[in-house]
Formats: C-alpha cells, structure tokens, sequence
C-alpha cells in the first residue's frame, strides 16, 4: 500500500513543481512609474499652466497635464515594459522631447522640462 501512495505522489510533486516555473515573475515587472517634475522657462522660472504631454510609444496614447502655479506635473500608473515621450508646451514655447525607455529601471523618474525654443 505504501509503493502505490508514492509511486503518485513523486508524479504529482514534479507536475507542481514545473507548474511553478511556468508562472512569470510579476512582483518585479508589475511595479508602475511615475514621471513627474517641473516645467521652467528659458531663465529657469516656473511655468505655471504649461501643456505636458505624454506620448505611449505603443499604443501612441497621449495623456496630457497642465502644470500647477509652481510649474510642476505629475503622471502615475504607467507600465514599466513601455516606452514614453514627453515634453511641455507654453504659448509659442516647447521644450525637447525627452524619451523614457522601458529598459531604464526607475520607478520614480524626474524631468525638469525647459521651455526653450518656438514651436
């Protein structure tokens, strides 16, 4: 009676166990980002009300934020496995492009946007 008890449970217990290497690991990959800084102008004040724009360079989604009176935005809840763009706008002004790889590994990225040429 014991053999047969065993002769299962070896079978069963490599079965769970090959199950568990199939699951992928999402604790790491599942923690979100967030993109978040200040807008300045060419002298480096705030630009209040400036125009952020965010670009998923997979999907092309935009999402856009307008910066509070200090010039600051903030964009959370983005995926980590996707690439973004972004860059501010303020009347005839834009800031460069700045591009986020999903390759970089920070969580909690900050970008200081200069409005610094015309549109």
């Amino acid at each position: 009676m014991k053999s047969r008890t065993y002769r299962y449970a070896l079978p069963a217990a490599l079965v769970i166990w090959c199950a568990l290497l199939a699951v992928p690991a999402y604790p790491q990959s599942s923690q979100l980002r967030t993109v978040h800084g200040q807008v300045v102008d060419k002298n480096d004040n705030p630009a209040p009300t400036s125009v952020v724009y965010l670009l998923n360079a997979k999907t092309q989604a935009v999402r856009t934020y307008f910066a509070d009176d200090k010039g600051e935005y903030h964009f959370s809840g983005l995926d980590p496995n996707v690439d973004y763009e972004v860059h501010a706008e303020h009347g005839k002004m834009t800031s460069s492009t700045h591009k986020i790889s999903s390759y970089d590994s920070r969580r909690d990225i900050d970008l200081t946007l200069k409005l610094a040429r015309e549109k």
